[in-house]
């Protein structure tokens, strides 16, 4: 399946899960325009128009009625996912690298260049949006967990290893870390209930979600990976980076 309509790199992909109206893809673009797709065919359903600068992040809420996207101009923006049209629009200070929303659509987390972690509440949007701790360098990626509302993982664009932080307790230090060694989380997925898949370096790595602790051994990729993906009923990961060419690898072996 080939998508055409960007005409600048894309630099984030997610797929929604399931829902009642089918499987979609949301993409972000350096184009500054970011696009919902059917998951199945490709067909391209819509453009979310307004965005001032490069988009770095974009995401849908569980059941796809919302997308949420990060970008160059300073600001993080919450869609319609059924009209396309802009909901919310939260500055900040400067480039907005990632964004997720909650398990229940409620709020949306969101990262970047200001080296700290924001949580907005959605079903209060003027009130100011509560900021984790500062940290050592920008905020690299940042996923909600599917499964449990109170956990948020991350990376940082200047040193490895993955933070978990529980929302309920925002003053102090992560609730737990993934140790993936020195080189930078590029990607991380909420591969299952149980399982957060990373990339960093040459490694593909695969997590407890609720503890931290290694599923199983990491896999030496043959080139620098950019993102990893999972698909445990299967049985393979897929790998992208060097080459320009994702790559499928046996879980198991």
């Amino acid at each position: 399946m080939v998508c055409h309509g960007h005409s600048r790199p894309i630099v984030d992909l997610q797929y929604s899960p399931v829902t009642k109206d089918g499987v979609f893809i949301v993409s972000a673009s350096k184009d500054g325009k970011p696009m919902l797709r059917n998951g199945t065919t490709g067909d391209w359903i819509g453009t979310f128009e307004g965005h001032k600068g490069a988009v770095w992040s974009a995401c849908l809420n569980a059941p796809a009625t919302l997308a949420a996207t990060g970008s160059a101009d300073f600001t993080a923006k919450v869609w319609d996912g059924l009209t396309g049209d802009q909901v919310y629009e939260f500055g900040h200070k400067h480039i907005v690298r990632c964004v997720s929303f909650s398990p229940d659509s409620a709020k949306l987390c969101t990262g970047g260049f200001e080296k700290q972690l924001r949580i907005y509440d959605l079903t209060k949007p003027e009130a100011d949006p509560v900021s984790l701790p500062k940290q050592s360098s920008a905020v690299k990626c940042a996923k909600w967990s599917t499964e449990n509302e109170n956990l948020i993982y991350t990376s940082l664009a200047g040193e490895g290893g993955v933070a978990v932080w529980d929302v309920r307790d925002t003053t102090s230090k992560a609730a737990f870390c993934f140790d993936t060694g020195k080189d930078v989380v590029t990607s991380i997925e909420l591969s299952s209930r149980d399982v957060v898949t990373t990339a960093s370096g040459n490694q593909v790595s695969f997590w407890k979600a609720e503890t931290g602790d290694k599923v199983k051994d990491s896999c030496t990729i043959p080139f620098t990976v950019e993102s990893a993906s999972l698909c445990e009923e299967k049985g393979y990961f897929a790998a992208g980076g060097g080459g320009k060419w994702g790559h499928p690898h046996p879980y198991k072996k």
